[in-house]
């Protein structure tokens, strides 16, 4: 009998995500044509996906700058497609203003607004039905950190906000750690690479070869100088960047790492 054949597993595309925040106007869209001009020359073309997520304020005039080799995602979004929810925007509104994907589960939005994993994983069905790709964040405190918690914490938060449903191709995972964010602290890199192979050995028992082929992502004072060297960090597919994003001179000095 013939020895069965032996099936590799395609690496994925990282993936570079910039996060806005509560940041940016309209005055502030020629970063986003800076960045779209930079991408296109040879030099800098990259082995990446690069992406971009501005306030919702900002999606429909970003989408119709047609900046080539950026896409757009929001930064959070309902769990019901509809409804009375002043203030709140939906997945299937966010899509139409141009998005392609939406961050979940931000320790900004767990914190700020006391979500919890089961919302969390509500929102990334709505997202999944929308046809949105679910940008699902993770990530320990200072305090847990501390306290030996991280892996505990992150593979719990991993555990309640994601579907059962959920694919390579629907979901990405982010991981930053709380103490990270905007501090200009940055764990190591066996510190980094601890937390994203536990991520990795998680999704692959629970999903199999999509969890193998998820992309994990690593955020939190991430910067031009320390990117390339995070992102070589093994099951790092990619960052998701807070303040650096904002520049099209600091996001593309990210974007390098993968040139």
């Amino acid at each position: 009998m013939a020895a069965p054949k032996k099936t590799t597993l395609k690496a994925p595309k990282p993936l570079v995500a910039g996060n806005w925040k509560m940041n940016g106007t309209t005055a502030s869209l020629g970063e986003v044509k800076k960045l779209a001009r930079a991408l296109a020359k040879k030099k800098n073309k990259a082995k990446c996906e690069v992406m971009i997520c501005p306030p919702a304020t900002l999606l429909a005039p970003m989408k119709a700058l047609k900046a080539k080799g950026v896409a757009l995602g929001g930064q959070d979004c309902h769990a019901a497609n509809s409804g009375a929810h002043t203030g709140d925007v939906s997945a299937a509104m966010l899509k139409d203003a141009g998005a392609t994907a939406v961050i979940l589960g931000h320790s900004e939005r767990r914190a700020d607004h006391l979500e919890t994993d089961k919302q969390v994983k509500a929102k990334v069905g709505a997202a999944h039905g929308a046809g949105l790709l679910a940008i699902m964040c993770v990530g320990e405190s200072l305090k847990q950190r501390k306290s030996g918690d991280t892996l505990k914490v992150v593979k719990a938060q991993l555990r309640g906000s994601l579907m059962d449903d959920c694919t390579a191709k629907n979901t990405v995972i982010a991981y930053e750690p709380v103490w990270a964010i905007g501090s200009g602290l940055t764990p190591t890199v066996e510190q980094v690479e601890e937390v994203h192979t536990a991520l990795r050995k998680a999704l692959v028992r629970r999903f199999g070869d999509e969890g193998a082929k998820m992309r994990i992502l690593y955020g939190g004072s991430v910067k031009p100088a320390n990117a390339a060297e995070l992102m070589a960090v093994p099951n790092v597919n990619g960052t998701l960047v807070g303040g650096a994003s904002l520049t099209a001179k600091d996001f593309g000095g990210i974007v390098k790492a993968y040139a």
